[in-house]
């Protein structure tokens, strides 16, 4: 059982490597270059490995191992989350040196709502065990279906349930005002008010379709550890490092077509692994070892044998140069 000042120092730690990145790194709107997004992966990644160093350490080996097989669970589902948010910043035209912006306070509430779900779900699994037979069966579903999704089937935001009640619920203005979510201006009718920024309107998108994501890859977590602290903490790191990946693969996710695949295998494997578990224990190094043999094998056999009938993703540097838009004011509010 993890101490309170386990979690306190966790929290800590993240809130100020966020406000780091923030306050300082991007404080002011700019593009994302690859190089830059290379060594922040590698930043994120190496700081989510330090931490489970100080798992083995304090919580043992077996502790250890949860963390790494939820945090590359986690992580390589993001890929996922990847080519949704491409679509979702194609589709609106965001300018590049915003879209950093965007999925930094995406991010962050992406980590309270989380949080919650995490929380809610732990309390459930302790006091009726039977529900990760649902969590299992849901697993397996939500991986076939994945599977048998045909690639013309691209996700479309104005599908998006909630983004059609935002709008009607908000005034949103014709035009972005540089990185501002909000700004007063003239509605229709002439009259000043407070109106949302199209920039709010992904911010929305990109929250929701994380939730979404959250669904798959929480229960998929509790497959792997019954542990809140080992399930929140590597969910956590793999979120932070979810903007530097993006940066990095935008560009290049749909050349990985067999991903998906192996996404699916990952999520019928640990479906099955929490329907059998009373029946088959499946050791928790054999788990990490299948996880991570199949996403290999899925990377290698999509960079072998490439698709030529591939879907069009813009390129990253092209996506918000056609949107028209309106200089920032000295000062914002967010």
């Amino acid at each position: 059982m993890t101490s309170v000042w386990g979690w306190i120092g966790f929290n800590v730690v993240v809130l100020a490597l966020i406000a780091f990145d923030l306050l300082v790194f991007h404080r002011r709107a700019r593009q994302t270059s690859l190089r830059e997004a290379a060594i922040w992966s590698a930043v994120w990644v190496g700081l989510s490995l330090t931490f489970s160093l100080f798992v083995f350490r304090f919580m043992g080996t077996n502790s250890g191992l949860e963390f790494l097989a939820g945090y590359l669970i986690e992580y390589a589902l993001s890929v996922d989350n990847i080519f949704v948010f491409v679509l979702i910043f194609g589709y609106f035209r965001i300018p590049m040196q915003y879209q950093h912006r965007v999925l930094l306070w995406g991010i962050m509430g992406a980590l309270l709502l989380r949080g919650a779900m995490i929380g809610a779900g732990a309390v459930l699994v302790s006091r009726f065990e039977w529900i990760l037979y649902i969590f299992g069966a849901f697993l397996v579903f939500t991986g076939i279906r994945m599977a048998l999704q045909k690639a013309e089937d691209q996700y479309d935001p104005e599908d998006n349930p909630v983004l059609r009640l935002v709008r009607k619920i908000l005034p949103v203005t014709p035009e972005y005002h540089g990185q501002r979510f909000f700004v007063r201006a003239a509605d229709e009718g002439g009259r000043t008010r407070l109106m949302a920024t199209p920039l709010f309107i992904v911010l929305v998108l990109v929250e929701t379709t994380d939730v979404i994501f959250a669904t798959d890859s929480i229960p998929a977590i509790f497959a792997v550890t019954r542990d809140p602290f080992i399930v929140y903490t590597s969910n956590v790191c793999a979120v932070l490092g979810l903007r530097a990946l993006y940066f990095l693969l935008a560009g290049i996710v749909d050349k990985f077509h067999y991903l998906k695949i192996g996404l699916s295998v990952v999520l019928v494997f640990i479906g099955l692994k929490m329907l059998g578990e009373s029946f088959v224990h499946v050791p928790i190094a054999a788990s990490l070892g299948v996880v991570a043999l199949i996403l290999v094998v899925s990377v290698f056999a999509s960079l072998r044998w490439p698709r030529e009938d591939a879907p069009t993703i813009p390129p990253l540097a092209t996506l918000g140069q056609h949107h028209r838009e309106q200089e920032p004011a000295p000062r914002e509010k967010e």
